[in-house]
């Protein structure tokens, strides 16, 4: 009886340390969008999926954090962040100057160059005047849709509020072109049987000004805490290989950097 007491005893008080551990762990929300594969999408069952959620997951571990997901439309999602629905963003969000006017930003965790992409064999000259009152598809309220209102002032450019909305428009030949992140558009339309036919056209677009400096965790101004333990973590999962991992699992190159321009 007394090793049975003693067993029961040991038990509970393990438990109750692991409960203890828990509730001491920072609960933290995280909004993302749900709609930008092979980044962050919901799968047939409902569950989020893509590298922002895996990656999500694994700094969410390495910083101790317990964290939650909530969806949330792509034009509404720094306003969500400010209104307080949730305390990060991990979304596939470019770091530039105008939206650290409004948040702030950890490190980088990924960044992937921006290219246009059109029917297979239009012969499209791809500057200012060769697009002229050409029609191009592009997400709202995103970096791509600035690059072309600076860039391109003559093209007609229609906005949608997904990125598979401009693409389903770019295969049924109501847009010309469509722009937004490279990997996207291979991953999410060229190696899809939507995107038969279709191809890359024109450089890579990855300047500073209008591109950023890659894709971060946007939190509020002023919550350094959460924002350090954030790049914190960001940098422990590239050293101890998580970051590999799970890369490996959905590119044959390293997002943190550059890549080759697929299918240039």
């Amino acid at each position: 009886m007394r090793v049975l007491f003693t067993s029961v005893a040991a038990a509970v008080a393990l438990a109750l340390t692991a409960g203890a551990a828990s509730a001491d762990m920072k609960k933290v929300r995280v909004g993302t969008e749900g709609a930008y594969p092979p980044f962050n999408s919901i799968d047939s069952d409902g569950k989020l999926v893509g590298f922002d959620i895996d990656i999500a997951n694994a700094v969410c571990e390495a910083a101790k954090y317990d964290c939650e997901f909530v969806v949330q439309d792509w034009d509404g999602i720094i306003p969500g962040l400010l209104a307080k629905k949730y305390d990060a963003i991990i979304a596939s969000m470019s770091i530039t100057e105008e939206r650290k006017k409004k948040v702030d930003f950890t490190d980088k965790y990924y960044n992937t160059p921006a290219k246009f992409v059109a029917k297979a064999g239009m012969g499209l000259d791809i500057s200012p005047a060769g697009l002229k009152g050409k029609s191009v598809g592009v997400q709202r309220a995103t970096i791509h849709e600035n690059f072309l209102r600076d860039n391109f002032p003559g093209m007609d450019i229609r906005v949608y509020a997904t990125q598979d909305e401009a693409n389903a428009d770019l295969g049924s030949g109501r847009v010309d072109l469509v722009m937004a992140d490279s990997v996207a558009l291979l991953e999410g339309f060229l190696e899809t049987d939507a995107g038969k036919g279709f191809e890359f056209v024109g450089p890579d677009y990855n300047e500073p000004k209008w591109h950023g400096l890659g894709a971060g965790i946007a939190v509020r101004k002023g919550e350094d805490d959460l924002r350090m333990g954030l790049s914190k973590a960001i940098t422990m999962i590239r050293e101890n290989g998580t970051y590999k991992k799970i890369n490996d699992k959905y590119f044959d190159f390293d997002v943190y950097g550059k890549p080759p321009a697929p299918g240039s």
